[in-house]
């Protein structure tokens, strides 16, 4: 691949995180516990799907074939996308939701950090605008593990729970390839090795502080940067993607 494709392709990963993880929290609507908590997640999601939006735009001005952002989004099948595996897995209960969002949001803030000083100008100004946003979800979720962690047994104990399930699908964020390799050397991109040093005294912190364990010496899955996703994926793809491949061209 040269410069851009490689470039592209990093690009395509952001958006995919950002675009998937909005699409499972587009799921929560009108299921979470309290109407405060509704109309978080609802914005959320959105934000999500705006990050999306502005890396897919800039991933079409990479490629230059004239496929457009819903392309990206609604045409591609889930081979093709290549978004974490973390970010796919399905919403279970709200202690599930909250987890996830925590591991990897702490990920996603210190990635997006680092890329707003990237050689890149318009992805360091995507990121810029993303991590003010990022940083809040971040606060929020935190909160909430907290909240549950250090609430009753039941809360306690589904959380715990919860990480200790999602916790295998950690290692891929900082699991390096060679398109990583090129944006680092490139760009002065995202140098994975800190992130996951920082990564993980935060993630330590909050842990501590919501009195729960962090699971240890478990294997680690991989695969969705590079096309391999969990069976859920696909039902996710399907309901996504049905209005636009069930009436190619519509319009609202």
């Amino acid at each position: 691949m040269n410069r851009d494709e490689h470039l592209t392709v990093y690009v395509l990963r952001l958006g995919d995180n950002a675009l998937v993880l909005g699409q499972r929290m587009l799921e929560l609507v009108a299921a979470d516990p309290e109407l405060e908590e509704e109309l978080a997640n609802a914005n959320f999601a959105l934000d999500y799907i705006g990050q999306a939006r502005l890396f897919y735009t800039y991933a079409c001005e990479l490629e230059g074939n004239g496929r457009s952002e819903d392309d990206i989004a609604f045409l591609r099948p889930e081979h093709e996308f290549r978004n974490l595996l973390l970010v796919e897995q399905p919403n279970g209960h709200f202690g599930d939701t909250i987890v996830r969002q925590v591991l990897f949001d702490i990920y996603y803030l210190a990635l997006l950090e680092a890329l707003t000083c990237c050689g890149d100008l318009r992805l360091a100004e995507i990121a810029a605008r993303a991590e003010k946003e990022v940083r809040y979800h971040l606060r929020h979720a935190a909160q909430w593990l907290v909240r549950l962690g250090d609430g009753t047994d039941e809360s306690h104990d589904k959380v715990q729970a919860a990480l200790d399930g999602l916790w295998r699908y950690t290692g891929e964020m900082f699991a390096v390839d060679e398109i990583d390799e090129f944006v680092h050397a490139s760009f002065e991109g995202p140098d994975l090795a800190a992130i996951e040093k920082k990564w993980r005294e935060d993630v330590t912190a909050i842990v501590a502080k919501a009195t729960l364990t962090l699971p240890e010496g478990r294997s680690m899955a991989s695969g969705g940067k590079q096309g391999r996703h969990t069976e859920a994926f696909g039902y996710l793809v399907a309901e996504m993607q049905y209005l636009p491949r069930t009436y190619p061209g519509v319009t609202w």
